[in-house]
C-alpha cells in the first residue's frame, strides 16, 4: 500500500477531498494517499485518508437525507425519473470516467470504456423496478377472515458500502442503483487506489439532481475509514465487495450488531473443457477468463480443467496465445493486457509463482516480470502445469494473470474436483453436448455458470457466490430485494376485539 505522503507533490498532481452532503469537504485529518498510474508509476492525484470523524459526518448526513422529504417522500415515478437523469448524465461522461478508471488501476481503456458505456443501464433497469414494484395481500383465517392483511417493502435506511479497486464504478453501480431505487441513502468507502473516479461519480450524480446527502464518498484506508463505516451504530445495511478474509470480519461484526450484510467475495473458479468442445471457442474463453483483465477479477477462471484427450492440444494453444498477448500502455486501444494495479499486488502474484515452483509445478509460459516496459507493475500472462488440486497455486485466489491447467478423465471426477474448493463464485463449461452442459451446470457449486462463454454479466441477472464467495445476490430483482425489508400490516375490519382470556 502506498504510504501517506508528506504533502509535497508536483504541481500537476490533483488533490481531492471527500464528497459529503452534496459538496467536496476537507478531511479532519492531514494524511493523504498517492493515486498512481500503474503503467509508469507516476503520481497524478492524492485523496484524503479519512478519519472516523469524517465517517461520522457522512453517516449523519445520510441519515438526515433519508429522513428528509426531498428523498423519503419521493413517489416511485419521481424516483424513477431521477435514476433516468443519473443514467443520462453518466452516458454523457463515458470517456472521462473510463480514463479515470484506467489511470487508477491500469485496466484497459477499451474494457473500462465498455463498462462505463453500460453504466447508465443499471440505473435505468432499477428505475423500471421503481415503477413496477408491488405489494401483496394475504387472506388469513383469523377471526373468520375479518382482517385485511397486506405486505409491503420499505428501505433499510443508511447503507455502508465498501468497494474494491478492480472494477470500481461498475461494482459501485451494482450496489448504488438498487439502493437508490429502494429509497436508501449511501455512504461509500472506495479503495484508496481508485477513489478519484468515485468522487467524480458523486459529483456527476449531484449534477443530475440527486439530493444532497443521499450519496456520500469518504476516502481512506480499510483499517480506519472502512472499519469506522461498517461498524457505525447508525448504519442500517452493509454492502461489501472484496477479499473473503475481510468479508468474514465484516460479516462477523454485522452479525454481532444484527445488521443485514451483502458480501461479494473471492473466487477460484473452474473452467472445464470437455472433448466435444469447440477448441477455438474454449481457448478464447480461457484467455478471456484469466488474462483479459490481467486476472484481477473475483470471477477469474483460474482453474482450467481439461480432459486428458485434449490436454496437450489445449496447453499448446494456450501457450501460443499467451505468448502473443500484447502488453503495454492500457490507454492504447491496441494493448491486450495492462499492468497489475499496484506494486503490492504484483509482489503477491510473484510469491505465488515462487511457491508453485517450490511445490514442483512447471511454468509453461510466463511467470516473470518483463523488463521492456515502464513502471514496476507488469507481469507476464502465466500458464502453470504439472499441478494437482492440493497445490497452493490451485487452492488460493491469486488475483493475477495466472492460469493453472489440470487434467481429468470423466464427468463425475471433474465435477467433484471443481467443487472441492472453499469458493463457489463462478464456473465455465465448454461442451457441444447440451445434455452434458445441463447436467454439469446443475451439479456445480457456483452462483454463476457459463456454458460456452465466460465472464459476462447483465444488470438483470443475479450475481453472487456459494460458500466462501459470499452472501446474498447483486443485480436483478434480487439486487433490489437486498435493500428492502418486509413489513406486514394487519387491519381488523370486524369492529370487535375478543376478550383475551376467553377460552375456545
Amino acid at each position: 500500500m502506498t504510504e501517506p505522503n508528506s504533502g509535497s507533490q508536483p504541481a500537476d498532481v490533483d488533490e481531492y477531498d471527500h464528497f459529503i452532503d452534496g459538496e467536496f469537504v476537507a478531511s479532519t485529518g492531514d494524511d493523504r494517499f498517492d493515486v498512481v498510474y500503474p503503467y509508469d508509476g507516476s503520481v497524478w492525484a492524492t485523496v484524503p485518508l479519512g478519519t472516523s470523524g469524517d465517517i461520522d459526518r457522512a453517516v449523519e448526513t445520510a441519515r438526515k437525507a433519508f429522513d428528509s422529504d426531498a428523498w423519503g417522500e419521493l413517489r416511485p415515478a419521481e424516483r424513477a425519473a431521477l435514476l433516468h437523469a443519473i443514467a443520462d448524465t453518466l452516458d454523457a461522461h463515458v470517456d472521462e470516467l473510463a480514463e479515470l478508471e484506467t489511470r487508477q488501476n491500469g485496466k484497459l481503456i477499451r474494457e473500462m470504456g465498455a463498462q462505463m458505456a453500460g453504466l447508465g443501464e443499471y440505473f435505468r433497469y432499477y428505475a423500471s423496478l421503481c415503477r413496477t414494484r408491488e405489494g401483496r395481500t394475504i387472506p388469513v383465517d383469523n377471526k373468520n377472515g375479518d382482517f385485511f392483511t397486506y405486505v409491503k417493502k420499505e428501505p433499510y435506511g443508511v447503507v455502508a458500502a465498501v468497494t474494491p479497486w478492480n472494477s470500481p464504478l461498475l461494482l459501485t453501480a451494482f450496489k448504488l442503483a438498487p439502493a437508490l431505487a429502494a429509497g436508501c441513502t449511501f455512504v461509500h468507502k472506495p479503495s484508496s487506489h481508485t477513489a478519484v473516479s468515485a468522487l467524480r461519480f458523486a459529483e456527476l450524480l449531484s449534477d443530475a439532481g440527486l439530493p444532497a446527502g443521499v450519496y456520500n464518498v469518504v476516502t481512506g484506508s480499510g483499517g480506519t475509514a472502512g472499519d469506522a463505516l461498517v461498524n457505525h451504530d447508525d448504519v442500517d445495511k452493509v454492502a461489501f465487495t472484496g477479499s473473503t478474509a475481510v468479508g468474514r470480519q465484516i460479516g462477523a461484526s454485522a452479525g454481532e450488531k444484527l445488521v443485514p450484510v451483502s458480501l461479494e467475495l473471492g473466487g477460484k473458479s473452474p473452467n472445464i473443457v470437455f472433448p466435444s468442445a469447440n477448441l477455438e471457442n474454449a481457448i478464447n474463453g480461457i484467455v478471456k477468463g484469466i488474462f483479459a483483465a490481467t486476472g484481477q477479477t473475483c470471477l477469474a477462471g483460474s482453474r482450467v480443467f481439461v480432459h486428458e484427450e485434449i490436454a496437450e492440444a489445449i496447453v499448446d494453444r494456450l501457450v501460443d496465445r499467451a505468448s502473443s498477448i500484447r502488453l503495454g500502455d492500457p490507454m492504447d486501444p491496441e494493448t491486450e493486457m495492462g499492468p497489475v494495479a499496484f506494486r503490492g499486488q504484483l509482489e503477491t502474484i510473484r510469491s505465488y509463482i515462487e511457491t508453485a515452483r517450490e511445490e514442483g509445478a512447471t511454468i509453461s509460459h510466463g511467470g516473470t516480470q518483463p523488463d521492456n516496459l515502464p513502471g514496476e507493475c507488469f507481469f507476464e500472462p502465466t500458464i502453470v502445469t504439472d499441478v494437482d488440486d492440493a497445490d497452493t497455486v490451485v487452492r488460493e485466489e491469486i488475483f493475477g494473470p495466472v492460469a493453472s491447467v489440470l487434467t481429468f478423465t470423466d464427468e463425475d471426477e471433474v465435477i467433484g474436483r471443481a467443487n472441492d474448493s472453499p469458493y463457489g463464485l463462478a464456473a465455465g463449461v465448454w461442451t457441444e453436448d447440451m445434455r452434458q452442459a445441463q447436467r454439469v451446470a446443475d451439479r456445480l457449486e457456483a452462483g454463476t455458470v457459463w456454458v460456452n462463454e465466460y465472464r459476462t454479466l447483465a444488470y438483470n441477472a443475479p450475481f453472487g457466490g456459494y460458500k466462501d464467495s459470499g452472501l446474498g445476490r447483486e443485480l436483478g430483482r434480487e439486487g433490489l430485494e437486498a435493500y428492502l425489508q418486509t413489513k406486514t400490516v394487519w387491519i381488523d375490519q370486524s369492529g370487535t376485539v375478543d376478550d383475551p382470556f376467553t377460552l375456545g
